[in-house]
């Protein structure tokens, strides 16, 4: 059993003893945590209004039904979603003036987890001294319930995807006459959650009439492991070879990531869908541009095309991220996980508006998407892991790496977030997992061996 308590909010197994997975009592303990933070924080008082969403997972119906009975038991006035995406719940805060949102999905993470995401009256992740006062409530068990006449209410709006897709549509940057022109055929693998959903409805609502559909039924029983890197995406690659389709689209569970495949079967690159989409984004609006320290330096390679346009990297996190592009004022940004943020719609990492702008961009390039990747700088990122156990000081390791390598006056070192060591011709980042039990080792270089190379040197010191 895991609990993990976070930046990306509180995420566990299902099962077992309360604190050591996230069982119905932690489930109901950190909601009304969470409301008695928002409870305080609210000018004015009142009662709060909060907007509920979860993905797919076997599990989401029950941690929904907790949510809500807690938030109504804390004096809450509930707008329930039902199955939805993330980027929808978020869109949902924002368009229903709420003070807040939980979102109930463990992301990527396989079918055994689930997790409650906490959304702030922006529909933005709160952040890391926000999330620690609700920690601190819960631990203290600090929180009152209302009274019987004083209880909230629950009001169900379904209609919060189609509304979702309809503001995709109103941008000025998405032009559905010009995908609909290019008779896009489209290959869509949702693992059986919410994608299944969105995704097509998208796409219809886009002018693609010819989708292969592949894992859209959302049952919640994942396909394959859900989170969309090649080892897991062999069948969606071999049905748009087979079906002879223009592109394939796959999502994660909760529909804030987007990997894209070529015509060809083989992948478009994870990294690459917030490259491409920025730089269709700088070509109309030139401006500065954000991604995480574990980011392709494609991006800034791009960005770097564009006159006046300053890319910048925040540490690993959604909140981080969108808290660097408002202050530098970036037109777009995201994470190199397939996470698409796009500020002129909202600042949460949406699969959505990644699909119609790449989809926008490809049909006013005329081109295969195979050609379009190719007009992108090479890199080759490897990720690895480091299984961490209870001996192993983190902090004190990852400080000794990083003085080690500040003394080489070849590497340059970030540590505002882990340890980033920047070679010449290379880069190599280490960070403990917000998810995971784990140290997460990204490198990257030009080609694979070198990206390998890089990280077992440091892997090797550790």
């Amino acid at each position: 059993m895991s609990l993990i308590k976070s930046i990306s909010g509180i995420r566990g197994t299902i099962g077992g003893r309360p604190g050591e997975g996230l069982s119905p009592i932690d489930v109901v303990k950190f909601t009304s945590a969470f409301a008695t933070f928002l409870l305080r924080g609210k000018e004015g008082g009142g009662k709060l209004k909060m907007v509920v969403g979860r993905d797919a997972r076997l599990s989401g119906e029950m941690v929904d039904r907790l949510v809500v009975g807690a938030l109504v038991g804390m004096g809450v006035d509930v707008i329930e979603t039902g199955l939805s995406t993330t980027p929808t719940t978020e869109m949902a805060v924002i368009n229903h003036h709420a003070d807040g949102g939980i979102i109930i999905t463990a992301s990527h993470n396989p079918i055994q987890w689930n997790a409650l995401k906490l959304l702030n009256s922006r529909g933005e992740f709160i952040n890391a001294d926000e999330g620690a006062e609700v920690l601190r409530l819960a631990e203290l068990d600090d929180y009152n319930y209302a009274e019987v006449h004083d209880l909230g209410s629950v009001t169900v709006d379904d209609s919060t995807i189609d509304r979702h897709i309809e503001q995709v549509l109103a941008l000025k940057l998405v032009d559905r006459d010009a995908i609909a022109a290019s008779h896009f055929k489209v290959a869509v693998d949702a693992v059986n959650s919410t994608g299944g959903i969105a995704i097509p409805r998208l796409l219809r609502k886009l002018g693609v009439d010819d989708i292969v559909e592949l894992n859209c039924d959302p049952t919640g029983r994942f396909s394959h492991n859900p989170e969309p890197i090649p080892q897991n995406l062999t069948d969606i690659s071999a049905t748009v070879a087979e079906n002879h389709c223009d592109l394939g689209i796959v999502v994660d569970p909760d529909v804030d990531r987007l990997a894209l495949v070529c015509e060809t079967g083989e992948m478009f690159g994870e990294e690459y869908t917030l490259v491409s989409v920025a730089d269709y984004v700088l070509s109309h609006t030139p401006g500065n541009t954000v991604s995480n320290l574990s980011s392709s330096r494609a991006l800034r390679d791009v960005t770097a095309r564009y006159a006046g346009s300053q890319y910048n990297a925040a540490a690993v996190g959604e909140v981080n991220v969108t808290t660097l592009m408002r202050n530098t004022n970036a037109v777009i940004g995201g994470e190199g996980n397939g996470g698409v943020i796009y500020p002129e719609l909202h600042y949460g990492r949406d699969a959505l508006v990644g699909v119609a702008l790449f989809l926008t961009l490809l049909a006013k390039k005329k081109m295969k998407v195979s050609e379009l990747r190719k007009t992108y700088p090479e890199y080759i990122i490897s990720k690895n892991r480091i299984d961490l156990t209870p001996d192993i000081d983190v902090d004190a390791l990852l400080a000794r790496l990083a003085a080690k390598y500040k003394a080489m006056p070849e590497c340059v070192v970030t540590t505002i977030d882990g340890v980033k060591i920047d070679f010449p011709d290379g880069w190599v980042h280490l960070r403990k997992s917000n998810t995971e039990p784990i140290i997460r080792v990204y490198s990257e270089a030009k080609d694979e061996s070198r990206a390998n190379e890089l990280a077992q040197q440091v892997i090797k010191e550790v």
